[in-house]
Order: structure tokens, then sequence, then C-alpha cells
């Protein structure tokens, strides 16, 4: 089993001339190096700590480039952050250094509703986007649940999703170019405005998913898509894991794919009742199957997944029609990751995906997880997407449930990729995953996944120490 990622810092201080050199090149309010900021900006979401060595705010893409030419020149590591609401320790600098915050290159720079784009800082959070893009009539696509406080560069960084992706594609389906600097200082334009382009090798979609590791994203043209006249969501209650799951695999071979399809086991079930306030029953599972549509084609739609919904083990199917009933729902949805805490101390979150075929056996093997292990395992997810978030409840101060943890989630990689699955649907590698990309990847795939981050990164400053495995 892979050891735990080591959470230290380098332990040294950043070199005099480094130092010098920083103050010089940054604005007094863009840089902080008292203890109270570096500790701040060292945590994120993940509940992990370690201090960074110096923040500095990024204002523009000259800057940005300037500071990796200095972090390069002294070897200092540079980890960028967008708003610290990932949960893998991807934005941690374990390794000390220069913490690149953008949370003030929040500039919405360009709305263009005749080709559907809008061209962002990364600073500029999710949620903000979407409001300012509503009197258009338009929308981007990802919607993860951290949406109204996490930022589009974050979203970037991990390829973030959320439950439209069922239907919408995840980040890298819906961004058309980015402006970013790599390890060398460069700065690179990739991608185009236009929808269609097929013109040299798409390193767009290289850089979305690495988590700041090969080029520090400073701004992204995305595409929009329009706000869908209406919305529908129905609820489905089943009795057992694989009715629902059967249910799913009716749904999603389906013409029409559903704007969202979500998946709650027991647990989650009583969680969203009990603290979401939801007004559920105990079941085995349940399935929310959001349509969005206009008019008769939105009621045709309804009646169609609806009848699909149907099959053994159904104990109920409901419609919610109104903003406020659907509301009601997704609140009780959203409010299910927060809910954990209620029941543990500590929340070990996992993203797994694996073919929808397979999400029963998998929703199965962690109840006989939980009942060996002494500790909850509540599953809830993008069921469409074969997205499940695994969720290992723990009390970190009892060491023999930390341990066990670590072998369950050894033992839950593992399945997952002898389901035919892949180790994170939207969350990232960050710390988390990092020593179990070797169950995801043969050496010779490795091999080139490091040697484009020794061609994009030379000095090793991005990011140190995520994603990829440690080399000796």
């Amino acid at each position: 089993m892979p050891s735990g990622p080591d959470l230290r810092a380098t332990g040294t201080s950043l070199p005099p001339e480094f130092l010098g050199s920083l103050q010089a090149m940054c604005a007094p309010e863009d840089l902080s190096l008292d203890a109270a900021s570096l500790q701040v900006y060292g945590y994120d979401n993940s509940r992990r700590s370690v201090p960074a060595q110096a923040v500095v705010f990024a204002r523009s893409a000259t800057q940005v480039a300037a500071l990796v030419n200095l972090c390069r020149q002294f070897r200092v590591p540079l980890v960028a952050r967008g708003r610290g609401t990932n949960t893998t320790g991807a934005t941690v600098p374990v390794q000390g250094g220069v913490v690149l915050a953008f949370e003030r290159m929040n500039r919405i720079i360009e709305v263009n509703p005749d080709d559907r784009l809008a061209v962002v800082e990364p600073g500029v959070l999710n949620g903000t986007l979407q409001t300012a893009l509503r009197p258009f009539g338009l929308m981007w696509a990802p919607d993860p649940t951290s949406a109204p406080f996490a930022s589009i560069g974050g979203n970037l960084a991990c390829n973030a999703g959320g439950p439209r992706a069922v239907k919408y594609g995840s980040c890298r389906d819906n961004v058309l170019a980015v402006q970013a600097v790599d390890g060398r200082g460069r700065v690179l334009r990739l991608g185009t405005r236009t929808t269609k382009g097929s013109t040299g090798y798409d390193l767009m979609r290289v850089l979305i998913g690495s988590e700041g590791t090969l080029a520090l994203i400073t701004e992204a043209t995305l595409k929009l898509v329009p706000l869908p006249a209406g919305r529908a969501l129905l609820r489905a209650v089943y009795d057992d894991v694989e009715s629902a799951a059967k249910a799913v695999a009716r749904l999603m071979c389906a013409p029409l794919v559903p704007a969202a399809l979500e998946f709650m086991d027991a647990q989650a079930i009583r969680l969203a009742r009990d603290v979401g306030g939801a007004e559920l029953e105990d079941a085995g599972a349940l399935l929310m199957i959001e349509v969005d549509g206009e008019g008769e084609a939105l009621a045709g739609a309804v009646a169609t997944l609806g009848a699909l919904a149907r099959g053994p083990g159904l104990k109920s199917l409901d419609e919610a029609r109104s903003p406020e009933q659907i509301e009601a729902l997704w609140r009780a949805r959203r409010a299910l990751s927060p809910a954990l805490r209620t029941l543990a101390p500590k929340k070990i979150n996992e993203d797994v995906v694996v073919p929808v075929s397979r999400l029963p056996e998998l929703v199965r093997q962690a109840e006989a997880w939980a009942l060996e292990s002494g500790f909850p395992i509540v599953c809830f997810g993008h069921a469409g997407n074969g997205n499940l978030h695994v969720n290992l409840l723990i009390d970190p101060d009892q060491p023999e449930q930390a341990a066990r943890a670590a072998v369950v989630l050894d033992a839950l990689f593992r399945k997952v990729i002898a389901l035919g699955g892949t180790l994170s649907g939207e969350h990232g590698i960050g710390l988390d995953k990092r020593d179990f990309l070797p169950l995801a990847f043969d050496a010779d795939t490795l091999a080139v996944m490091y040697e484009m981050k020794d061609w994009l990164d030379p000095s090793g400053i991005l990011n140190p120490a995520k994603v990829l495995p440690l080399r000796s």
C-alpha cells in the first residue's frame, strides 16, 4: 500500500537575494510575509496546513511570468491558489516557497452573447460569473457544489464538473482557449475563440486538470450555453441499489440525456432528510433526475424519463416543477457533503468513477467495507457519469480508525481500477491520490507524463509533489 503524503515544508528560509528581488518586484499590497497570511494561504479544504513562506497576489500575466522566472532562478517552489476549496491538498505548499493567490485577478473581461463566449481572469468566482451571464440568457455549464465560492481558475485546475456534467460536460468540454504561463516563464496562448478547431496540438486540454503543475492559467475563454427555459425534477426512490442502478442504465441508454442524474445511498437519504430538511422516506437508494427544456418538449422529456425510471424495485416517483420545489431538493443534495461532518470529525471524500453498469458492485463493496472497518461510509454522486463520492467518516484521534481507513482507501482505488474506472472524476489528484497513480497508468504512460512535466517545468518549481508520484 502506498505511504501517505509527506506534509512538511522544507524548513529553510527564502534566500535573502530572492526575497529582496521579490519585494522589489511586488507592490507592498501584493506581497504578504506576515505569519497569519502565511498560515491562511497554506491551508485548503483538505484540512491540511503547511505555512507558505511568502504570498503574492497576482495582478497580470506579465507579473506571473516575472515571478515564475524569479522562482526558477532560485529554485523556489511556486504554488497557485484560487480560493482553496479543493479537497485533495492540491494547494498546500508542502515544500514551502511562494503561494501565488489569484483572487485579485477577478475581472470578467468580456461577455460576447453573439459568439456565446466569456473571457475571464482566473480569480472570478463561478457563482459571480453565472450571475453576470444571467441577463444575457446564458450560463457556463460546470456547476460544482462549491460554485458560489470556487474560482474559475480552480475549476479549470482540477477539471471540475458537477451535476450538469452528464449533459453539458466538465470544464475541458466548456473552454475554448486559455492564456497560461509555463514553468519556463513563457506566456502561452492555446485554443481558439471558435467552437471548432483542428490546428496543431491540443495543449489546452492538457493544462486543464493539471492542477498547476505544468502551467498557471491567467485567462480563459469559456464556451457558454443558453439558460434552459424551464426545468423539472423527478425524484425516484428504490428498494435497493441494484434497482436504482438498473434505472440509471435505462435512462442513460435513452436518446434524451437528463440535465442531471444524481444518486444517494440509504445513509445519504437519511442525511438529506435529517440534516438537509428534505421530505424523504427511508429507502435503499434514490435518484434525482433533472430535465431542462421548453414547453411541450419539457413535458415530453419528463414523461419519457419518468417511464424509464419505472421498473422493479421502484417505491415512489414524484415530480417537482415549481422553482421552490426544485431548489428544496437541490438544497438537500448540496447539504450532504457538509452534513457528513455531523457523523464524524473527519471526512475522507473520494470521487472515483466507474462504468455506470458497475455502480451497484462498488456501492455494495463500500457497504461491506463499512461493516468490516467499523466506521460509516456514505455514497452519493453523479450517477449518469458513474462518478461516485465515497465518503469515509472517521475520528482522526483514534489511530486504529485512521489505519483502517488507509486500508479501505487502498482497496477502494484497486477495486475502482479493476472495475474499469478511474481515481478521480472532478476533485483531481493533488496529494491524496498521487501515490496511487501507478494503479491507473502503466510505466510507459507515466514516463511520458514525467517528460511533459520536465518539458513545461524543467526546474520542477510549479506545485511540486502533486499529481505525479515522487521520483527517487
